[in-house]
């Protein structure tokens, strides 16, 4: 039996260790699930996710929130060494942009 309204995120890849597909749930990282067809991968982790969710919530539990339906602000702190600064500094100055503007751009590259 899987949530009804699973907004989860979900990750289904091989493991070459265990040769066989493993599903993983990002707001779960402690759960996973094995299984030779990757459609059962997902099955199997998103069961998985229902059963801890419902036994979270009978024990007065809050289940993570979706990171999908999760607001973000758009404004998170970033530290790192003075000369990446002003590495960072010289060339947003030398394109004529914000150094905010600089970063975004490069945080924005697909990964």
């Amino acid at each position: 039996m899987t949530l009804i309204d699973d907004r989860y995120s979900y990750r289904i890849t091989w493991s070459p260790e265990d040769e066989e597909y493993v599903g993983i749930c990002v707001e779960f990282p402690s759960l996973s699930w094995l299984m030779g067809e990757p459609e059962s991968a997902l099955k199997g982790i998103r069961n998985l996710v229902s059963k801890v969710v419902e036994e979270m919530k009978s024990k007065g539990e809050n289940p993570p929130t979706p990171l999908a339906i999760k607001r973000y602000s758009g404004k998170f702190l970033v530290r790192m060494a003075p000369d990446i600064h002003r590495h960072l500094a010289i060339q947003a100055a030398e394109e004529r942009i914000s150094l905010n503007r600089l970063v975004c751009s490069k945080l924005s590259v697909s990964d």
